[in-house]
């Protein structure tokens, strides 16, 4: 089938989800999640045929890999999503003009949503879920990497689709090769928009090259300010949990900024991630501070080239300041307005960390790992945007819709 043919059949099935009642719509989510876990089997089978092509000490391995309990969590994710509220239809605004007509501002689908994606294959069921819950039909666009898991998700998304009668043209994954990506980012009149996942690198070449609206998700390259006033066991924990949790994912941390008045905690705050063997590059304060104490082999001096980069590996840089405006000046420098955190018990340095900082998630005393659909209470997502236009932050079954204005009247005309 040729791509344009695959566009037309998603354009006219996404046509036929807005006559799906609600309760055929969570339906089909529940027996897709659990067909996904009936299908653990198959789905490893092919997900390791992708594995086996990838080095394990590549960064996007992890991200790559689904395990019995990863496929159980997504399954868990799908079944989150269907039991959430429809966001379709809800009346945003209401008013009667004076000449009599009565407006409505109604929320409703997308229309079809294009996902750019790389090796991720989680990211399949996920856009499949929300979309199909938001009414929107999904072209999915996954990366060489992650072929054979694509494919097999793919085909459980349809087998479900069958089993319920509706066209399996509501969810269609495109080939892995550069054509296709080329022929999405130019779907003018057939994709509504679309939503690139990835790395820095994709999400500059989608924009850049694209013809159809974008939704940017940017990529994390995250900080968190340990303060003069933060609490050593919180940040210890923090710091461990938000670097080492899983280190392929956008909102694991990147780069810690430390006061330099508790630089001599700084041993004790780093000790928990010689576990994971956490490659640290310091500057010229931090490193003095940490030699002898955290093990020669992990511990670089920093160069300019260690700030502003999402690692997405053990490694993370440390930055000491003298004040919360040199921490602020830094994360304005280098932040990618993902996720920020400060460590700190000073009620007014946290205020004005929280209201100065611009980022999509701003956290205080917690661990950046949070960032996250589900975590955030909204099923699973689709993305976590950086931009300010539509959405921002985790993007969920909300930020999927539009609106419409529905206007009725009893014969008026405009002078």
């Amino acid at each position: 089938m040729e791509i344009r043919d695959t566009f037309l059949n998603v354009q006219k099935a996404s046509r036929s989800l807005g006559l799906l009642a609600a309760e055929k719509v969570n339906a089909v989510l529940i027996d897709l999640a659990e067909e996904a876990v009936n299908q653990i089997p198959v789905l490893l089978t092919e997900n390791q045929k992708d594995l086996d092509r990838m080095s394990p000490d590549d960064p996007k391995f992890d991200r790559l890999k689904l395990t019995d309990k990863r496929i159980r969590d997504i399954a868990a994710d799908i079944k989150s999503v269907a039991a959430l509220p429809s966001p379709l239809g809800k009346v945003l605004l209401e008013k009667q003009l004076d000449n009599g007509l009565e407006l409505k501002k109604l929320s409703v689908p997308m229309g079809v949503i294009g996902v750019i994606y790389e090796a991720r294959p989680n990211v399949s069921f996920d856009v499949f879920s929300l979309c199909f819950k938001t009414g929107n039909a999904c072209v999915l666009k996954g990366g060489s990497d992650a072929s054979f898991s694509n494919e097999a998700i793919i085909s459980v998304i349809h087998s479900v689709l069958r089993k319920h009668n509706i066209d399996t043209g509501v969810a269609a994954l495109l080939p892995p090769d550069r054509s296709a990506t080329e022929a999405l980012l130019n779907a003018v009149g057939y994709v509504d928009v679309i939503i690139p996942r990835g790395s820095q690198g994709l999400i500059d070449f989608v924009r850049q090259n694209a013809k159809v609206p974008v939704i940017e998700t940017g990529a994390g390259i995250v900080h968190t300010y340990f303060d003069e006033t933060g609490n050593l066991e919180k940040g210890k924990a923090i710091v461990n949990n938000s670097k080492t949790r899983r280190v392929s994912v956008c909102n694991a941390l990147d780069c810690l900024i430390i006061h330099q008045s508790r630089l001599n905690d700084l041993p004790e705050i780093a000790k928990p991630l010689v576990d994971s063997n956490v490659e640290l590059f310091a500057d010229e304060q931090a490193y003095e501070s940490l030699k002898d104490l955290y093990p020669a082999n992990l511990l670089k001096k920093a160069a300019q080239e260690h700030f502003g980069i999402e690692f997405l590996d053990y490694k993370m840089s440390i930055k000491t300041v003298n004040n919360l405006e040199e921490a602020l000046e830094h994360i304005a420098n280098y932040s990618s307005k993902h996720s920020e955190a400060i460590v700190s018990e000073d009620a007014g340095s946290i205020e004005i960390f929280l209201n100065s900082v611009d980022a999509a998630a701003v956290y205080a005393n917690a661990s950046t790992a949070f960032t996250d659909g589900a975590q955030f209470g909204l099923g699973a997502e689709i993305g976590i945007s950086t931009q300010k236009l539509h959405a921002r932050g985790p993007m969920a079954l909300e930020e999927l819709t539009s609106y419409k204005w529905v206007v009725k009247g009893n014969g008026q005309i405009r002078a």
